[in-house]
């Protein structure tokens, strides 16, 4: 059957729609925690907290609360003034807004924060990650206090959070660490000094860091220099703390975890590992658990370790023990994280374990109710970390804008959405622009990759740019599928960055089907077969066919379409035929297409009179140009718009703060030199000179905001 409809109708039923997936994704929610949360399931009659206070924001706040509410704990959140209408400030039980956007007067500010807890009677505080999350002041005040950390406590953070110290520690407890200096780097000169006495490749990293931000690799002097100051500058916005640490870099290595466990009475126990290999600056984009590389005895060798290193500071909480392992399956301790890792969903889809409940616990003072032995294996996890970045500049450039359409697929079987956001928000320049961790299980490896790439593509996000076409990719990409990956994935598979779906011509024929059977669907629409009766008119009295030019990528194709009297599309093209059984819904958001026997998860993100559709296919986002034979005649006939001039011009790639301005107007530049740096969701960003000459004006200050593709400095 052809559905149609007036532009009032396609409205009615999009809203229609998002009503009915919210209650998909409210129930299938409820479905997701009794379904895997089966390891140590929550005990309502376990006493644990009154109250509690999530001293963050965004998804992790929101997750938190989640189980809170299941163990009938009351929540408070706390907020910046930009984050008044956020989902976690409408899901917890009490809000308070603790100041302005800025972290260090809102989110970083003790004092704030402890006067909420004293003003709500919180009982315990949980810290999600980031932030106050591994602060041992802000632990040690809240024990003054008498106010319960989630988390470990302030002797272990201090022992392990800091990465200086927790080398020394972990080689104390005979753990493999990597070679480098244990001591804080002084300044520019000192880090290259220690750099030539490990050699290089080294790795430059804030002491206090995470998330991928203060951390850059130097293979020379001048690398070493301007990666010292930068990730100088990043630690000290992010964390507060400058210090720096110099180490050897492991090359070609994986990025593998452990999660432990440990509670007061000296119990610890690890779940197993998670694979975080497939990064871009340092920062996760796709994990998976368990590991396509690590084997069982490699499994317990790097669990056994990371539980020594856990009992050797008396850890209790969750927390991760990270290691690089190299081509042998030799392992080195690389940091312990003393929080709730980003991709714990994971660790939870294959053990069955609710983190954060036995956070809970034990802060409470209960002993770990599993052994090692109880701790399952069960199945394969993937979590892609969606982002508001543009995936085409740089493996991601923050991405800024109000979402006007958001629709989570967790209407899919396996799939679990940890997100912080919902239709109406706004992704601002302040804080990391994580969108959601879309975490898919199955059985098998191939079964969490199937509905990955199902999810993935049935996600709808408008109103901000977002890496989906990037992850969809990978998740399809031959050294992915068969698990051959490393740090140095990307930029070894997509060596001239990421430049999209590079569709094969079967590929390209099916697009150019779908494009042509959408192009015929909304013509119709617009010759008012808009209810059943004007289609059976139609169908009955005259077959529609079209010969149509279909431009994909600057490649025009002839494509004839027509429409048979059961409502079938059918394709030719290049004297090749396609059947598509099923005229389209241009209502849905989501469209199933299916060309011959092959099914398509496709969404149309725009459409205008002039014949361009904007579709995505495969996860990447095409222009397609369609006109009829007439209009392809009067276009040539047409102007070709003037190409704007860029090569004299520094444009800013990305929404941000101008940091630093190096240049004056009438200072002479080499192609190449650095001339600003912008901090975008706190990663500092270097802005060079696209070509040698005089700079004719700067168009910025210290301090300015910029938009994305402003002029930022001009050269003669």
């Amino acid at each position: 059957m052809l559905i149609l409809g007036t532009t009032s109708n396609v409205k009615l039923i999009s809203k229609i729609f998002r009503s009915f997936n919210g209650s998909l994704q409210k129930e299938y929610g409820r479905r997701l925690l009794s379904s895997f949360y089966t390891t140590d399931p929550i005990n309502k009659n376990e006493k644990t907290f009154d109250k509690i206070l999530i001293a963050n924001r965004g998804e992790i706040a929101c997750r938190v609360i989640k189980t809170a509410k299941l163990m009938g704990i009351k929540t408070v959140a706390v907020h910046s003034t930009v984050d008044s209408s956020a989902l976690h400030v409408k899901m917890a039980d009490e809000a308070v807004c603790i100041g302005p956007p800025a972290t260090r007067e809102s989110y970083l500010n003790m004092d704030k924060i402890l006067s909420v807890i004293k003003q709500t009677g919180s009982q315990a505080v949980h810290p999600g990650y980031g932030f106050l999350s591994e602060n041992a002041e802000f632990v040690t005040i809240l024990e003054r206090e008498g106010v319960a950390f989630i988390g470990p406590s302030a002797h272990a953070i201090s022992g392990m959070g800091d990465k200086i110290e927790s080398k020394k520690v972990a080689k104390e407890a005979g753990v493999h660490v990597i070679p480098g200096f244990d001591g804080v780097v002084v300044d520019e000169d000192h880090c290259i000094q220690i750099a030539r006495d490990i050699g290089y490749p080294v790795m430059i990293k804030a002491s206090a860091g995470g998330g991928g931000k203060g951390m850059r690799i130097a293979w020379n002097d001048a690398e070493a220099r301007e990666g010292f100051r930068l990730s100088k500058q990043e630690a000290a916005s992010s964390f507060g703390d400058d210090r720096m640490l110099v180490e050897k870099f492991v090359d070609n290595p994986r990025h593998i975890e452990i999660q432990i466990l440990g509670d007061k009475q000296g119990n610890v126990i690890y779940l197993n590992e998670r694979e975080c290999s497939i990064q871009r600056r340092n920062q996760k984009v796709i994990e998976e658990a368990p590991s396509t590389f690590i084997d069982p005895a490699t499994r317990m060798a790097m669990g056994q370790q990371a539980v020594t290193l856990a009992k050797k500071i008396g850890y209790c909480s969750a927390g991760t023990v990270e290691f690089l392992v190299d081509s042998k399956k030799n392992f080195y301790f690389l940091e312990m994280n003393t929080r709730l890792q980003v991709e714990h969903p994971i660790t939870e889809m294959i053990t069955g374990v609710d983190l954060v409940h036995q956070m809970i616990r034990v802060a409470k003072g209960y002993p770990l109710n599993l052994k090692q032995s109880d701790v399952p294996l069960r199945g394969w996890a993937i979590e892609c970390r969606v982002y508001a970045e543009d995936p085409f500049k740089n493996f991601g450039m923050p991405s800024i804008g109000r979402l006007h359409q958001y629709i989570e697929p967790t209407f899919i079987p396996n799939v679990r959405c940890d997100s912080g956001i919902e239709e109406g928000s706004e992704i601002s320049i302040y804080y990391d622009p994580m969108i959601c961790k879309l975490a898919c299980h199955g059985l098998t490896r191939q079964e969490a990759l199937n509905t990955s790439v199902e999810a993935l593509d049935s996600y709808v996000i408008r109103g901000v740019t977002h890496n989906i076409p990037l992850l969809r990719d990978i998740l399809t990409e031959r050294r992915f599928v068969e698990g051959d990956i490393n740090t140095k994935y990307l930029p070894e598979v997509y060596p001239n960055g990421f430049l999209g779906k590079q569709l094969t011509s079967l590929e390209k024929e099916h697009l150019i089907s779908i494009a042509g059977c959408l192009w015929a669907t909304n013509e119709l629409r617009s010759q008012n077969f808009s209810n059943e009766k004007n289609i059976n008119i139609m169908l009955n009295n005259n077959v529609q066919e079209w010969v149509l030019s279909i431009d994909v990528g600057g490649n025009k194709t002839a494509c004839q379409i027509k429409l048979d009297e059961d409502g079938h599309f059918k394709s030719s093209i290049e004297g090749k035929s396609y059947r598509i059984p099923n005229a389209f819904n241009l209502a849905s958001p989501v469209i199933k297409a299916k060309v011959d026997d092959e099914t398509h998860i496709i969404q149309l993100i725009s459409k205008n009179a002039n014949g361009n559709f904007r579709i995505r296919y495969k996860g990447t986002p095409f222009t397609v140009n369609i006109l009829t034979k007439k209009s392809e005649n009067y276009k040539a006939h047409m102007l070709e718009k003037p190409k704007v001039d860029v090569s004299k011009v520094v444009l800013s790639p990305m929404p941000g703060v101008v940091k630093s301005v190096n240049v004056k107007a009438g200072d002479s530049v080499s192609e190449g030199q650095e001339v600003l740096v912008i901090e975008a969701m706190k990663m500092q960003n270097k802005l060079t000179a696209t070509a040698t000459g005089t700079v004719k004006s700067v168009n910025c200050r210290s301090g300015d905001t910029v938009e994305e593709g402003a002029v930022l400095v001009e050269l003669e």
